[in-house]
């Protein structure tokens, strides 16, 4: 299950992390946002214990969106060492998110 990241959470959850993170940038009332979030889900269940995926809701927190430029959503960011080494914008098949995991592992 995807983790609920807040800007009060970010920089433990995310950027201090020794396994890479998938983090989903997305709000309520967008509907893309609606497609990603279950093939957030699953990957977080399949990944458990080998990477970190969580999501943040814009509406709420809005620092680390700025942050990290995210205009659209959904955006997808996925980090390592508390860098970015993916991004992903808009709706994609699941084994675009997956493989992103898979190639810092």
């Amino acid at each position: 299950m995807a983790l609920e990241i807040t800007d009060a959470t970010f920089e433990e959850t995310v950027l201090k992390s020794e396994k890479p993170v998938l983090v989903d940038f997305w709000a309520a009332w967008c509907g893309p946002c609606r497609m990603v979030g279950p093939i957030i889900e699953e990957i977080g269940k399949e990944y458990d214990g080998r990477a970190v995926v969580g999501k943040v809701d814009v509406d709420a927190n809005q620092e680390f969106a700025a942050k990290y430029g995210v205009r659209n959503i959904p955006t997808v960011l996925v980090f390592q060492n508390g860098e970015v080494v993916g991004r992903q914008v808009g709706v994609a098949p699941k084994n675009v998110y997956a493989e992103a995991i898979d190639s810092l592992l």
